[in-house]
């Protein structure tokens, strides 16, 4: 059972999921950074200074026994901008990526092409044996 599990662990579609994982929670931790350093102090400051992070409905005030209990839809505003930049860098990334494919299909096609066409030219014998058919299919009609 370990060396069925060593095995799969060692697949290279498990391995390729994992890099990807690990990609993906960098690329996220990137956002993140832009995110709450770049984007939200400029839409607080558009905003007249509203800090996002501490936006929030305080549902119960903290007691010396008890914390605060609130709704902190700041945050949320934040992760929804963070999924859109996720989203959007992704959706380039695709769009770049199936415009590569095309290009290469495209060249794959027309290097395969002149070969086509190569191979459609007929011959000097098959024009010579075309001529000949034709010749007799004259002589039999007169």
């Amino acid at each position: 059972m370990w060396k069925e599990f060593k095995e799969f662990i060692a697949q290279g579609s498990v391995m390729d999921a994992a890099i990807g994982f690990v990609l993906g929670l960098a690329f996220k931790a990137i956002i993140d950074s832009v995110v709450n350093g770049l984007l939200m102090p400029i839409i607080g400051y558009l905003t007249a200074g509203i800090d996002f992070s501490n936006l929030k409905i305080v549902l119960k005030e903290a007691t010396d026994l008890a914390e605060e209990v609130a709704i902190t839809y700041g945050q949320v505003i934040e992760a929804v901008i963070s999924f859109l930049l996720i989203a959007f860098f992704l959706f380039l990334i695709v769009k770049g990526l199936n415009a590569m494919r095309k290009k290469r299909e495209a060249l794959l096609t027309a290097e395969a092409e002149p070969e086509a066409a190569a191979e459609a030219v007929p011959t000097e014998l098959e024009l010579l044996q075309e001529i000949r058919d034709l010749m007799k299919t004259e002589q039999e009609n007169r």
